[in-house]
């Protein structure tokens, strides 16, 4: 018949280090972000492209000098 407890002369294993199991828990967690995003997504590739090249021109504006005064227009109705 089965027992749920060791025997006494079996020593439980031996539980991972903190810092290895933290490591591990990481990675799943970054391997799940990634599954998530690309769930999807039939070409990462050009979704990758995308999002670089829109963050160029983002950092391209944030450079660039502002607009001179008078630039916008708006009219009240």
């Amino acid at each position: 018949v089965g027992v749920c407890f060791p025997c006494p002369m079996e020593t439980a294993p031996p539980s991972p280090d903190l810092r290895e199991k933290r490591a591990k828990l990481a990675e799943a967690a970054e391997r799940r972000q990634k599954e998530a995003a690309s769930r999807s997504i039939l070409n990462v590739q050009s979704v990758e492209e995308k999002r670089k090249k829109k963050e160029k021109i983002e950092k391209e504006m944030a450079t660039s000098e502002p607009p001179p005064e008078g630039g916008l227009r708006w009219t009240v109705l």
